[in-house]
């Protein structure tokens, strides 16, 4: 098994570089792992957007789904396609054939495949770590991506959070809405605001709904005190190896609605970020950038930190749209600059 050489074009070299007959270094080559390519919205992906930056920069694509990944022998290999796309609503990829491959072998390796965050996705992360140690630079950093729970990792920010607690004793989690009576229950592995449950006052499904979330005592389940300041918006901060992006894209409630998620009916517009937007970056970016997590989305109701996304952050191409800041340019040229420090 190994890249196809069968054109004679391809040499394979200890270091994990290929080099041409003249002996000339190759294009960097950049795996990406996310979900179909034919299933995105091109209008809104941001996956798209990122390769769409690192083919401008002369990065060689190879494409792979989570369930292409395997080991044989301890060591991670992957069925991988060459990758072309374009900027073009009706055509936007186009598949080489398939070629099996080392990870190892690639420089960069994108893993944006979107949540859920279940026991698939963890094995993926060891399959990537095992890359990760022989060279190859992945984003985000595998380890970090199991250690830090988007809903959790917050927590972490005390200084930056509203009033949370995280349990599964219903008798916790009720008496913590006594205290603050309008509060906000979700699930610590909820995605595009599903499962979410705003519990005002003397609510009587207060019981029913704990009982569902904490699954009986044996989910741990998230109380985040009820921020009004959400129909302002619940605001998408995109920050790149720990420094904020100048713009945000503040996701408005539908009429009726609670959560501010695009997928939930949410409305999307873009801001400028406020000061102390900044200063909560400037507590998280320190530790953002020591765990590898190069891209990231928080979201910010108010003067509040609610969640740090860590696996495939998006809204690159809404903020983008307005303010021309070419996001995804700005994440491809830091990665590159990271490959030489490894």
């Amino acid at each position: 098994m190994g890249y196809d050489s069968s054109n004679d074009y391809f040499e394979k070299i200890d270091s994990n570089e290929s080099k041409d007959r003249a002996g000339n270094l190759m294009a960097i080559q950049i795996g990406i792992i996310m979900d179909p390519i034919e299933s995105i919205n091109f209008k809104k992906d941001t996956t798209l957007a990122i390769l769409l930056a690192a083919q401008i920069r002369d990065c060689e694509i190879f494409y792979m789904l989570q369930t292409d990944l395997y080991a044989v022998q301890g060591i991670p290999w992957a069925s991988m396609r060459p990758l072309s796309v374009y900027d073009n609503e009706n055509k936007w990829f186009k598949l080489g054939e398939i070629y099996e491959r080392q990870l190892s072998e690639l420089n960069i390796i994108l893993m944006r495949k979107d949540p859920p965050f279940d026991l698939d996705y963890i094995y993926s992360t060891y399959l990537l770590q095992a890359a990760h140690e022989k060279g190859t630079l992945v984003v985000n950093n595998p380890q970090s991506l199991r250690d830090c729970n988007e809903k959790l990792y917050a927590t972490k920010f005390p200084q930056c959070c509203p009033p949370v607690l995280v349990a599964s004793s219903p008798e916790k989690l009720k008496a913590f809405h006594q205290e603050h009576e309008d509060v906000i229950f979700k699930p610590l592995d909820g995605m595009g605001g599903s499962s979410i449950f705003r519990v005002k006052g003397h609510d009587t499904n207060l019981s029913v709904i704990l009982e569902t979330l904490t699954d009986g005592r044996r989910r741990q389940t998230m109380a985040q005190k009820y921020l009004s300041e959400i129909e302002y918006g619940d605001k998408r901060i995109l920050l790149i190896n720990g420094t904020p992006i100048d713009h945000c894209l503040a996701r408005v409630p539908a009429i009726g609605e609670s959560r501010g998620n695009l997928a939930a009916g949410g409305s999307g517009q873009v801001q400028e970020l406020s000061d102390r937007d900044r200063w909560i970056c400037e507590q998280i970016g320190p530790a953002l950038r020591q765990k590898g997590l190069i891209f990231v989305g928080i979201d910010v109701i108010g003067d509040y930190l609610t969640e740090i996304n860590v696996t495939s952050p998006t809204c690159v191409k809404e903020i983008d749209n307005v303010s021309n800041l070419d996001i995804a340019g700005k994440l491809i040229d830091c990665i590159l600059k990271e490959l030489p420090q490894r």
